[in-house]
């Protein structure tokens, strides 16, 4: 089953389109993880297990692993979502852009290391920074566009000389040009619904990774209105801290899984008002 396949059974098998993040902060983390080597895992493993039945996938952010020395802690939370929920996919946000040389090993990393499903890659260098990763048929590429910090104005924000937005040139390239495979989603950001909105313009039905939502104060009903495809679908809308974060008393687990169908609510509220 290649990413996209997985994803858009996922979005049925689930109704949902909320992406779980996964962004291990220790110093957030409930007491009761205190000391323990697997710590990292452990946590990672229990907001998994909390919030699986109200997901359309799980998006660790590699850096929280790597700056913490837990990378074989991510490797076997992998391995864990792959085993006990298959259905749902693993997309790895690491936001690679290098050389098509060292861009396979990037590559080698995320799909063959990690067994994630998708990756999160820079699209700054060019397609041939992108091609190792487009090699993998399967897999997904998912490709920064419009992200949600306000600095991504600076350069995302400027114009072609026919007055195309950068942001608007990506989507262009990826949707006509790099996705012969059909295996591209666009990052765009929550807290810019009308960039959402001219984007899926431009891409068709073309999955879209959107950050922002919970503790970065995107709006839930403009993001939907703005992304969702004639099927109600087409979005992974992701939050992480709004949810790995609910509590850090011993309910922390539970009031995780209490914010990830709460958040699925909202969205599901949406599509349905988007629809009336």
């Amino acid at each position: 089953m290649t990413f996209i396949d997985k994803l858009n059974h996922a979005w049925t098998s689930q109704d949902s389109l909320l992406m779980v993040g996964l962004d291990p902060d220790v110093g957030r983390f409930p007491a009761e993880l205190a000391g323990r080597a697997d710590a990292v895992f452990e946590f990672c493993r229990r907001i998994v297990d909390a919030t699986a039945p109200y997901a359309c996938g799980f998006k660790p952010q590699i850096a929280y692993f790597a700056a913490l020395g837990a990378e074989d802690q991510l490797l076997d939370l992998c391995r864990y979502i792959r085993a006990q929920h298959p259905a749902l996919p693993i997309v790895l946000d690491a936001k690679r852009g290098d050389i098509g040389s060292t861009a396979q090993q990037y590559a080698r990393e995320a799909f063959e290391r990690y067994g994630a499903d998708a990756v999160t890659v820079n699209p700054y260098m060019g397609r041939d920074s992108v091609q190792p990763y487009l090699d993998y048929g399967d897999k997904g590429v998912i490709i920064l566009c419009r992200t949600s910090n306000v600095g991504g104005a600076d350069l995302q924000d400027m114009r072609l000389a026919n007055g195309t937005p950068l942001y608007l040139h990506v989507a262009d390239q990826v949707a006509r040009v790099w996705n012969t495979n059909g295996q591209c989603a666009l990052v765009v950001g929550a807290t810019y619904p009308e960039e959402i909105a001219q984007v899926r313009r431009r891409v068709a039905d073309m999955p879209l990774l959107i950050p922002g939502i919970g503790a970065q104060g995107g709006d839930i009903v403009a993001t939907v209105q703005a992304g969702r495809t004639a099927a109600n679908t087409g979005m992974m809308i992701n939050s992480s801290r709004a949810i790995l974060y609910a509590s850090q008393g011993d309910n922390w687990a539970e009031a995780a899984a209490k914010t990830a169908r709460a958040t699925r609510s909202a969205i599901r509220h949406a599509l349905s008002a988007s629809n009336d």
